[in-house]
């Protein structure tokens, strides 16, 4: 039996929803076990789970009623350059937490806001910073790691996507 014998598209749609489950479990996880609230960068990069999976467990519904698997591997080709796109989003973001880029003004400094034209004060506004990872393992950030995840599982689905 070969690797290719194991990952049909069935059990490639598994693998990859069980990684999308875990990699967003893991990050509303760190967000309220561990204290570390996502900054606008991380909120956007958890939008390609939060389509993905559903798309995913649609695929694994229409199993028994696709038989030659087209829809399944549509569905995973779609998931797969939805999180592709996630992937790169982590990457940018990890590229703006080690300097090699600047991130968005929102949340990685940039000019301050005027507030004389009669707005309120937004001093006690707590921003979370792009630009700081308050984590790391391994010198790899929960951005980092977002995107080999999403690189490593986009991947898969492609290739199962491909396969027929």
């Amino acid at each position: 039996m070969t690797v290719d014998d194991l990952l049909t598209p069935r059990n490639t749609a598994l693998l990859v929803l069980a990684g999308a489950l875990a990699t967003i479990a893991g990050a509303w996880g760190f967000q309220l076990i561990g204290n570390l609230p996502p900054c606008p960068l991380c909120l956007e990069q958890r939008w390609s789970w939060y389509v993905a999976i559903p798309l995913l467990l649609l695929a694994l519904a229409f199993t028994r009623s696709d038989p030659d698997g087209r829809l399944m591997r549509g569905l995973l080709a779609v998931s797969g350059a939805i999180i592709l796109a996630g992937g790169a989003l982590g990457a940018y973001h990890a590229g703006v937490e080690w300097g090699f880029w600047q991130g968005p003004t929102a949340c990685s400094g940039g000019p301050a806001l005027d507030t004389s034209a009669g707005l309120p004060s937004l001093s006690n506004a707590v921003v979370i910073r792009c630009d700081e990872a308050p984590w790391r393992l391994l010198g790899i950030s929960l951005a980092g790691y977002n995107a080999l995840i999403s690189f490593a599982l986009a991947g898969l689905a492609f290739r199962a996507a491909t396969r027929g």
